[in-house]
C-alpha cells in the first residue's frame, strides 16, 4: 500500500492537479484529497480507490518505491 504522502509527491512530480488525477482514476476531486491527507494507519479511502489513483498515476509514467523510505520515481522509457 501505498502512503499519501507519496501520492502527493507523484502527482506534483508530474505536474497534474487533483482535478486532472480525479478525472483519469475516474473518482472526484473530494476523493483525490482524502487519498492525499489519510495516513499509514487509519487510510481514508478504500483499496480499491487507492488502486484506481494509484494506476491512474502509474500510467503516467510514476513508480512508487519503497525501500529504505517509501518514495516516487519516473519510469524510465
Amino acid at each position: 500500500m501505498i502512503t499519501a504522502a507519496q501520492m502527493r509527491a507523484a502527482r506534483a512530480l508530474i505536474g497534474l492537479s487533483q482535478a486532472d488525477v480525479a478525472r483519469r482514476a475516474g473518482v472526484s476531486i473530494p476523493t483525490v484529497k482524502r487519498c492525499e491527507s489519510g495516513s499509514e494507519r487509519a487510510p481514508m479511502v478504500s483499496a480499491e480507490t487507492q488502486d484506481k489513483v494509484r494506476a491512474a498515476l502509474e500510467a503516467e509514467g510514476v513508480e512508487f518505491t519503497n525501500g529504505n523510505q517509501p518514495g516516487v520515481r519516473l519510469r524510465r522509457p
